[in-house]
């Protein structure tokens, strides 16, 4: 790929991800609406017309890494894996 080309293809990437970040604004500003009206008739669901919304407290059970590689950082090495990945970056 020549230099103009990839120069095209970078602005046509800003202008994707400029699109992707709008929509994603849209999407979160339209759950929020669905929460507050959740929040406000004391619901955990609501459904309509092929559709059915819900938002619930889900407890987890998760290992405190930093604490055991405080108490036992013996322990946390013996147990840690360490893995290698690929990240792309573009601004």
């Amino acid at each position: 790929m020549s230099i103009t080309e990839m120069n095209t293809k970078a602005q046509e990437l800003r202008e994707l991800q400029s699109m992707i970040d709008e929509l994603t604004a849209e999407v979160e500003a339209i759950k929020d609406a669905f929460k507050a009206q959740m929040i406000e008739q004391g619901k955990e669901e609501l459904a309509g017309n092929g559709w059915k919304a819900s938002w619930k407290a889900i407890t987890s059970a998760r290992l405190d890494t930093k604490a055991l590689k405080a108490d036992h950082p013996e322990l946390a090495a013996q147990y840690t894996k360490e893995q290698t990945v690929c990240r792309f970056c573009f601004a």
